[in-house]
């Protein structure tokens, strides 16, 4: 049976903190997410070369001295525990058993460290979705559905104890949304299209994870919020539209929790602060380490109630510092360091410092101040209030605006004028929108030209 979330897990706004979640997990080897520490969740991924049969054992190599010498470092930097995401690219899913050589490739060097040192770690394995291009003939059916759920089977198997995915059911629906800054759009995709993909994904993974006793993890909005995160920064689109795509992709993010998903939430959905304040399950964070691979402006406040602390995905190649996936690491081991000196000195201390990332970057960016802890409880009461994916969605954007406008005439929130013209403009699309799912499908879906319907059953 789904769960249903229709309150959110933290009543007291001090208990929603860096290091400590409701609903810690609990690895194999005793490590447990949530449970008091932030631990560093590294990932990292191959420089620029072709993945073939040829190439895989440099591959394999590539793979083995990233690992090592991050591993190593763990051990010289007095790391107690660790987890390493290994991302995996299109080939690698395409062909199941290259990811699975790589996933295995990489848990028995952490094996072996554990083993021998006591670093307690485990790998998260994220399968690319290849599920785009125009052989596909169905979201949930064929080569490509096939070889997802293959990867996810081989590599848990392997030895990978989280499963996460960046899903991309909605996508192109969505890239269309934003591009225009089409607000009824971009909830369509996001909480019909995107939620039944979720639905259909999620029950699968998790059904793998109880056959073999890996962890149906989280997904992320990465293609989703990020990509219009990364378009605001450019000033390609308004900062308040990436904000509110940010927080109603919440609910599609929702289902797989509602699935049986037990957490970890993935780094790269910064979206997961709220799904750690309504379903208290654990969530991996990144920021200001994410520079690497893309830029920002929630640097310091992605850190606020983080429970694994991430900087996204860095290629291998030398700095001078040394490779850049064990640079990264040393960063993300020193940015725990901190966050859990605070939190041994006394809860009010962890405070003071989630109080420090929060007000650094959120007054600065409307991308941050929906992020400020005691605006995503805020938020996320009025989300679980109402019930149904697509109606949620429409609350979701309707407070966030509301929300936005308030903290502007507050002085907490700068806006230029542009900024806060839109904010009527998106209220103003929202109030144009059918009432439920079935009408928006009827209204939406002949709109968007790259939908084809039969994929999604609809």
């Amino acid at each position: 049976m789904k769960k249903s979330f229709t309150s959110i897990a933290y009543e007291n706004a001090e208990d929603f903190i860096f290091g400590k979640s409701v609903y810690p997990v609990t690895l194999k080897n005793g490590l447990v997410i949530g449970g008091g520490m932030v631990y560093p969740e590294i990932n990292f991924t191959l420089p620029l070369m072709e993945i073939t049969k040829e190439t895989m054992p440099d591959v394999l190599k590539n793979y083995k001295e990233m690992i090592t010498d991050i591993c190593t470092r763990s051990r010289e930097l007095n790391v107690s525990g660790l987890i390493a995401e290994i991302e995996m690219l299109p080939p690698m899913t395409e062909i199941p058993s290259y990811g699975k050589d790589v996933c295995a490739t990489v848990v028995d060097v952490v094996k072996e460290f554990e083993a021998k040192y006591g670093i307690k770690g485990a790998v998260r394995i994220t399968p690319a979705d290849i599920r785009e291009g125009d052989h596909l003939a169905h979201m949930w059916s064929g080569t490509t559905w096939d070889a997802m759920l293959e990867s996810f089977e081989l590599c848990a198997k392997a030895g990978a104890e989280l499963m996460s995915i960046e899903s991309i059911g909605g996508k192109e629906v969505h890239d269309e949304a934003i591009m225009y800054c089409d607000l009824p759009k971009a909830i369509f995709a996001l909480s019909v299209l995107a939620c039944r993909d979720m639905d259909k994904l999620w029950t699968e993974i998790v059904a793998i994870g109880n056959k073999t006793g890996a962890i149906a993890a989280g997904d992320t909005a990465c293609g989703f919020a990020n990509t219009a995160m990364v378009l605001a920064g450019k000033n390609y689109i308004p900062k308040v539209f990436a904000a509110v795509i940010r927080v109603v992709s919440v609910i599609r993010n929702l289902v797989a929790y509602e699935c049986g998903a037990l957490g970890p939430h993935k780094d790269c959905g910064y979206e997961g602060t709220y799904i750690k304040a309504i379903t208290g399950t654990p969530i991996s964070s990144e920021g200001r380490v994410a520079a690497c691979a893309h830029l920002s402006s929630v640097g310091n406040i992605a850190s606020c109630v983080c429970d694994l602390w991430s900087n996204e995905s860095v290629q291998n190649i030398k700095l001078l510092g040394g490779m850049a996936p064990t640079v990264s690491f040393e960063q993300l081991v020193y940015d725990c360091r901190l966050m859990n000196a605070a939190s041994a000195k006394g809860h009010k201390d962890a405070l003071w410092l989630q109080s420090l990332y929060a007000e650094s970057d959120s007054k600065l960016d409307p991308q941050a101040y929906i992020l400020r802890p005691d605006v995503v409880l805020a938020i996320s009461k009025e989300i679980v209030k109402v019930d149904g994916h697509y109606n949620r969605a429409i609350k979701a954007a309707e407070v966030t605006i509301d929300v936005m406008k308030k903290a502007n005439l507050a002085g907490d929130l700068d806006l230029n004028e542009k900024e806060i013209d839109w904010l009527g403009t998106l209220a103003d699309a929202i109030a144009t929108m059918p009432n439920n799912e079935d009408e928006a499908i009827n209204l939406y879906a002949p709109d968007c030209e790259k939908l084809d319907r039969k994929k999604y059953d609809l």
